[in-house]
């Protein structure tokens, strides 16, 4: 059974002979009651203390776990941009290397082509030079022969002039030779 402070303050008691003073029990009740009434205020604001704590602590413990969350989530995001930009890097190299593997493959293409087309020029040269030097003794041979077979010019002196007189025959040997046609 649950005694409020009132009930202690307006509590009765029968009366007896050769009993308690009346008056000194009632004081007695009235100061009880007020210190049981003090009692309960105090554990009313101990309650309230407490409640309040509670919540602080809950409050607490709140902010904690979303501290936690947000540091989990912030390793997580940190994590996750390396391995990002890990991934990107090696996107970047692998592009840099088949760019780098390309213009390598060109340089050597474009090198090998100077070097054939070099090859070519020094064999177009030698060829001319062969056809120019086959051409050149053709042309010896030619006028080798031309000398050979060509008429001699007879001068002849006059005393009153100098004429070259040449011989009908001489004429038409120095002719030029005109192409035949078939």
């Amino acid at each position: 059974m649950k005694i409020a402070p009132i009930d202690i303050a307006h509590k009765s008691f029968k009366k007896k002979a050769f009993g308690f003073d009346q008056e000194e029990v009632m004081e007695f009740l009235r100061a009880v009651a007020d210190e049981m009434e003090d009692v309960i205020r105090e554990r009313n604001a101990l309650k309230e203390q407490m409640r309040e704590k509670e919540l602080s602590i809950l409050e607490y413990k709140e902010r904690d776990k979303t501290l936690r969350d947000t540091i989990v989530t912030a390793q997580r995001m940190s994590e996750k941009v390396r391995e990002d930009a890990e991934t990107e890097a090696r996107l970047i190299l692998n592009d840099a290397n088949q760019k780098a593997d390309i213009i390598v493959k060109d340089a050597r293409d474009s090198l090998k082509a100077v070097y054939q087309e070099i090859t070519d020029i020094k064999r177009a040269k030698i060829q001319f030079e062969s056809h120019l030097k086959a051409l050149v003794n053709t042309h010896l041979k030619i006028l080798e022969q031309g000398n050979s077979i060509s008429p001699k010019l007879d001068f002849v002196e006059n005393k009153s002039s100098t004429t070259t007189s040449t011989r009908p025959t001489d004429r038409k040997a120095s002719a030029p030779i005109s192409p035949v046609s078939t």
